[in-house]
């Protein structure tokens, strides 16, 4: 088993993020980011300091917020676990389907929480109406 760990210095954990060295300090000053192993000159980053890095690019891109993206970081704890949501804020918009199946029978979905595409929210709703038929058919041959 190799325990070696790959040291970093800052110049090298820059270009391999592409961030420059002032936005990973402030990650740092923040909380987002571990500080660098070591002191002064003999300071190193070590491959978690790179996947925390890699994580908060990857989570701004998606249009996160550094605040929300600490929350995320301080929930992850090396599982791929999906975090639990915030709680909703006074005056916060939320955009929802709302999909009629039937008397009585509907769907209400988010589907971008749901991480669902148009076709596969089509799909579901199909599949749901299918299934609502059968019990319909089996109810009244009763």
């Amino acid at each position: 088993m190799n325990t070696v760990t790959k040291k970093r210095t800052l110049d090298e954990l820059c270009a391999l993020t592409q961030l420059n060295k002032r936005t990973v300090r402030f990650y740092i000053q923040q909380g987002l980011v571990d500080r660098p192993i070591g002191e002064k000159r003999g300071a190193y980053y070590s491959e978690t300091h790179l996947e925390q890095l890699l994580t908060i690019q990857k989570w701004k891109e998606a249009g996160l917020s550094l605040e929300r993206i600490k929350e995320l970081l301080k929930f992850d704890q090396g599982e791929h676990v999906v975090p639990p949501l915030r709680p909703k804020q006074p005056g916060s918009v939320e955009v929802w389907s709302h999909i009629h199946i039937q008397d009585g029978l509907e769907i209400n979905i988010q589907p971008e929480r749901a991480n669902m595409t148009p076709e596969q929210l089509r799909s579901f709703s199909q599949q749901v109406m299918q299934l609502a038929e059968q019990f319909s058919a089996d109810n009244k041959g009763e």
